[in-house]
C-alpha cells in the first residue's frame, strides 16, 4: 500500500520529514466546525486539603516517594474523571508545602513543623509540573489568617506564634488565630500570596470561607479595637471588622493583576450572604459571623471567579442549592466566573451521585455560558465508588470539556497549529506544531466521521494523535428496513486541530485536507 503525505502547514513538514515521510505542500484553511459541536466548556475542580491530612498526603511525615506517589494517584484519578482543575491547599494554617522564608513547612506534611521533606523536594513544583502534564490546572488555596490548630502538632519555635508574638490570637477551642485587623496581618499575609504568585507557574490563587472564625461573632481584639478608637475611628465594631477583610480581599486581587495577570483569584465563601437574601433562605450569617462581606467582593468584581459552598440539596427548603445559586448569579454584576462548591462526602450511592449530578445540570442551566463548579473533596472520588464515578463520567463528563474564560483578563486566542496527515488502510495519523507552543496549554482535535463531528482534548505535551479510518455506528433511521445492518460504517471525512491556552481562549480550528490514496 502506497501511502500519501498530505502536511497542511509548512511548519509540520519536519516532523515528518523525521519519520521518513515526504510531500506537498497545501494551504491551510480554517475549518467549519460547527458552532454546536465546538469543546465544551465547563471548569471541573476539586479541592485537595491538606489540613488534617483530608485528602493529601494521607498522614504526615510519610516518605517523599510515597507523598509523590500519593499525589501522581490523584492527579491521575482527576485526569480519568474527566475533571479540569485541582485547587490544592498549600497554607493550612501559616505553615508551608513549599519551600518558603516566611513560613515553616507544614507538620501535616513531614511530621514536624519547619522539619522539611527528607529525601528534598518541593512539593508545590512537583503538583504544577505533574498536573500540566495532564491537562489540569493547578491552583493554590490559602487560609489568610488562620495561624494554628490544635490537630497540626506541635507549635515549634518557627511558629508565628514565636515569631511574630501578639500577632496570633489563641481562641478557646485552642486554635490561634491572626488578627485581620492588625496592618501587620495583612502585610504578612499577603507577602505569603505575592512570594508563591511570583515563584511558581501556578493557575490561580484561592481563598475558602475563613476569615474571621466561625463561632458567636467573639473575637480576641479588644487591644486592636482600643488603637482604633483611640486614633479617631468611627465605624462600629463589626464594621470595623468587615472594612480590614474587605481591604486585604481587594489587596490581593489588586496585588495578583500587577505582578501577573494572568493568575485567576477565586474565593469559596459560605453560600449564604445572609439569612433572608433570598427571602426563603435561613442559616448562618457570614456578614455578622465571619465579617465576610461576600456579596461586596462578588459585586466589585475583586475576583475572578467565585464558587460559594453550596453544600445543600436541591429540595432542602431553607437553603435550596438552586435556590441559592440562582440569587448569587443575579449578584454576579461584573459577570465573572460563578462556579459553585459541590460537598460529594455523601454522594458515594446511588441516591448521593443522583443528586450530585441534578446539581451540575440546574447550574449549567443557572449559568449557562461559562458553567463549572468544584467538589468537595478529592478523598470521596479516591475512594473509587463505581456509582459516583461511573455516573459522572457515563452522564454529565461523558465529554471532556476546557476551561470557560476570562475575558476581562485576557481575550486574545492563540494561533492555529501547523497540521499535517498521514493516510493507511485504517488510520490517520495526524502530527502539529504550533509556532508559539509556551501559548499553548492544551489541543483539541475535531473529527468528522460522516456528518457527525467529535472531539479529543489533549495535553500540552502530546504532538500526535492516530484516528480510524472508519468506525461503525448504530443505524437509528426511522425508515431503516429490516433487511438493513443494524450498524453502518462511518467514514473519517475531516479532521482539524485548535489550540486553547491558559486563559481559556481556543483559537480557530486549523483544517487538514484528507490525505488521497493512491
Amino acid at each position: 500500500m502506497t501511502v500519501h503525505i498530505r502536511p497542511c502547514f509548512l511548519g509540520a513538514v519536519a516532523m515528518l520529514l523525521m519519520s521518513g515521510c515526504s510531500g506537498a505542500l497545501c494551504a491551510g484553511e480554517t475549518s467549519p466546525v460547527p458552532a454546536a459541536s465546538r469543546a465544551e466548556r465547563e471548569f471541573r475542580a476539586a479541592w485537595v486539603a491538606t489540613v488534617n491530612n483530608i485528602d493529601w498526603p494521607s498522614a504526615p511525615g510519610l516518605t517523599t516517594d510515597a507523598q509523590q506517589r500519593e499525589a501522581r494517584a490523584i492527579l491521575d484519578t482527576a485526569a480519568a474523571l474527566r475533571l479540569n482543575a485541582i485547587i490544592l491547599q498549600v497554607r493550612p494554617h501559616c505553615d508551608a508545602f513549599y519551600p518558603s522564608t516566611l513560613e515553616p513547612w507544614s507538620a501535616y506534611l513531614t511530621g514536624t513543623q519547619g522539619a522539611a521533606p527528607d529525601p528534598y523536594y518541593d512539593p508545590l513544583a512537583f503538583w504544577i509540573t505533574e498536573a500540566h502534564d495532564r491537562g489540569l490546572e493547578l491552583h493554590v488555596w490559602f487560609n489568610p489568617y488562620r495561624a494554628h490548630m490544635p490537630k497540626g502538632g506541635e507549635v515549634t519555635g518557627t511558629s508565628i506564634i514565636r515569631t511574630r508574638p501578639g500577632l496570633a490570637k489563641q481562641l478557646p477551642d485552642g486554635m490561634y488565630w491572626l488578627d485581620p485587623a492588625k496592618k501587620e496581618t495583612q502585610d504578612h499575609s499577603f507577602a505569603v500570596v505575592m512570594d508563591v504568585v511570583k515563584r511558581y507557574d501556578v493557575d490561580g490563587v484561592h481563598f475558602d470561607d475563613y476569615f474571621y472564625p466561625y463561632g458567636d461573632g467573639t473575637f480576641p481584639d479588644d487591644d486592636t479595637w482600643a488603637a482604633y478608637t483611640a486614633g479617631g475611628g468611627t465605624l462600629s465594631r463589626e464594621d470595623w471588622r468587615r472594612a480590614a477583610v474587605n481591604t486585604f480581599v481587594e489587596r490581593v486581587y489588586t496585588g495578583i493583576k500587577k505582578e501577573r495577570r494572568s493568575v485567576k483569584f477565586g474565593i469559596s465563601p459560605f453560600g449564604i450572604w445572609r439569612p433572608g437574601f433570598p427571602p426563603s433562605i435561613s442559616g448562618f450569617d457570614q456578614y455578622n459571623g465571619l465579617f465576610a462581606d461576600a456579596r461586596l467582593w462578588l459585586n466589585k468584581g475583586w475576583i475572578d471567579y467565585w464558587s460559594p459552598q453550596l453544600y445543600w440539596p436541591v429540595n432542602q427548603i431553607p437553603q435550596s442549592f438552586p435556590v441559592l445559586l440562582a440569587w448569587w448569579a443575579k449578584e454576579n454584576t461584573q459577570a465573572r466566573n460563578l462556579w459553585p462548591g459541590m460537598i460529594i462526602g455523601k454522594s458515594a450511592n446511588e441516591k448521593g451521585t443522583d443528586e450530585i449530578i441534578n446539581e451540575i445540570m440546574i447550574g449549567r442551566g443557572i449559568v449557562p455560558e461559562a458553567p463549572g463548579h468544584v467538589h468537595f473533596s478529592m478523598k470521596t472520588f479516591m475512594r473509587d465508588s463505581s456509582v459516583l464515578n461511573a455516573g459522572l463520567v457515563a452522564g454529565p463528563y461523558r465529554r471532556q470539556a476546557i476551561v470557560p474564560s476570562f475575558p476581562w483578563l485576557d481575550a486574545e486566542a492563540p494561533e492555529q497549529p501547523a497540521v499535517a496527515a498521514s493516510i493507511t488502510d485504517s488510520s490517520l495519523q495526524i502530527a502539529w506544531t504550533h509556532p508559539d507552543s509556551t501559548d499553548v496549554f492544551r489541543w483539541v482535535v475535531y473529527s468528522q466521521y460522516g456528518t457527525a463531528w467529535s472531539y479529543t482534548i489533549l495535553t500540552r505535551n502530546e504532538r500526535v494523535l492516530r484516528l480510524p479510518g472508519a468506525r461503525t455506528a448504530k443505524d437509528t433511521r426511522r425508515n431503516r428496513k429490516p433487511e438493513d445492518p443494524a450498524e453502518i460504517v462511518e467514514r473519517l471525512t475531516a479532521v482539524a486541530v485548535s489550540a486553547v491556552d491558559r486563559m481559556g481562549n481556543e483559537g480557530a480550528p486549523a483544517a487538514c485536507p484528507m490525505p488521497a490514496q493512491r
